[in-house]
């Protein structure tokens, strides 16, 4: 799994990783906020046809201060605050802890990363409200498909042990909490089982669909760290997806189940794009979007991203004509019309800056340090640029020579 400097954020496989994509502003349907905000049409409301990227985040949003009733966990947690001795500090930070209820099998039992396990869950708040409540909860140890708590302890559990987890909100649902039933910051008490464990189904055994369903958990899954702004594990995750796609296969798929995991790989590779983006992976996007490209030349979101990219590193001559076929497939796509314009401003911007230079180099052509009488034969109607290359061409020819003499 990707690292990003610090414990990952994992989420509920539940309500909280549904991956919904509602129907928003021209921005929210090609990216997020915080990609648009140097615009100047932040409020607009109209909608596009651009639905499969992940929802608009709040950017803006500061994080929630904590609740003034809020207790450590070992205090909120029924018989969590009993002998330390009892406690296993998972993490040793203090901030996620694992207790034994009922034994299991021994050590030998336990669960190993990749395989998909079966548990029990039961999940309440600090004042005894059930959260979450699922007799038979199916996950890939590993993958990060759950809270960060369960991926964890999970694989600290022997088979058939009951256990108690208490996490702090770090390794649940963090400062956004779950609406509307889990608050921000909120810390959880986790009643665990493990009910089962088995090997990952073997991916070139997987049917059409199957492999269909399964491709379209994992990117779920990096829309919701997308939305959490968790780049590094939305791009775990899309990548994972992408793996399921790409895999071999000993079935034969119909032509439909073709078209549609082809239709999931475009997804997860936009999604990776706009990911990568994010975190300024600016050479991993622009292969991202051409790859997207190779299969539909015409994927408005792929041309914008990768207007995006090339602009962010400055190369506006080519990012133009990129955004110019997008906004051709979109004309009334106010977002990529304002992107178009901001690009244009900036590489009229760059060219003064370039011309200027040129000036400098060659000198300032006025007429103040030119005598009168040579002062109307000289050339200074030819292009600074063309004056500038043939320079530069001369001092080429003049290295070139230097080189051939020192190899002789």
């Amino acid at each position: 799994m990707a690292s990003s400097g610090e414990e990952p954020r994992c989420g509920s496989p539940g309500r909280a990783g549904t991956g919904t994509e509602p129907a928003a502003a021209d921005a929210a349907q090609l990216d997020t906020a915080e990609d648009f905000e140097v615009l100047e049409e932040e409020g607009e409301d109209d909608e596009d046809d651009l639905r499969e990227l992940p929802p608009l985040e709040d950017v803006g949003r500061p994080p929630a201060p904590p609740r003034e009733d809020a207790q450590p966990p070992e205090q909120g947690a029924g018989d969590a605050a009993g002998d330390p001795q009892e406690w296993l500090d998972v993490l040793g930070n203090g901030l996620l802890k694992k207790k034994t209820l009922v034994p299991g099998q021994g050590v030998d039992s336990r669960p190993q990363k990749g395989q998909d396990v079966t548990i029990r869950l039961k999940a309440t708040l600090e004042d005894g409200t059930v959260v979450e409540e699922d007799p038979a909860l199916t996950f890939t140890l590993g993958d990060c498909d759950v809270l960060q708590a369960l991926d964890l302890c999970v694989q600290l559990l022997e088979m058939g042990e009951t256990a108690l987890i208490v996490s702090e909100a770090k390794y649940c649902y963090g400062a956004q909490g779950r609406s509307p039933d889990i608050p921000p910051n909120a810390s959880l008490t986790l009643e665990v089982e493990l009910l089962a464990a088995r090997d990952a189904p073997d991916l070139e055994l997987l049917s059409g669909k199957e492999k269909i369903r399964l491709a379209n958990r994992k990117r779920e899954r990096g829309n919701f760290f997308y939305q959490q702004a968790d780049y590094v594990l939305a791009i775990n995750s899309y990548d994972i997806a992408l793996r399921i796609v790409g895999s071999s296969s000993k079935v034969d798929f119909s032509p439909d189940e073709e078209a549609e995991l082809l239709d999931v790989k475009v997804k997860c590779l936009n999604n990776l794009a706009a990911s990568q983006l994010k975190l300024d992976h600016f050479k991993a996007a622009l292969k991202s979007c051409n790859l997207v490209l190779e299969h539909q030349p015409g994927n408005i979101k792929a041309l914008f991203r990768k207007g995006k990219v090339l602009a962010q590193q400055g190369e506006y001559r080519e990012a133009i004509p990129i955004l110019k076929a997008a906004l051709k497939l979109e004309p009334s796509n106010k977002t990529i019309h304002a992107e178009l314009s901001k690009l244009v401003k900036k590489h009229a911007d760059q060219r003064n800056v370039e011309t200027e230079m040129y000036r400098k180099m060659l000198g300032n052509p006025s007429a103040a340090g030119t005598p009168g009488k040579c002062k109307d034969k000289l050339p200074w109607s030819i292009p600074w640029k063309w004056l500038f290359g043939a320079t530069a061409i001369a001092l080429g020819g003049v290295a070139l020579s230097v080189v051939i003499a020192a190899r002789n």
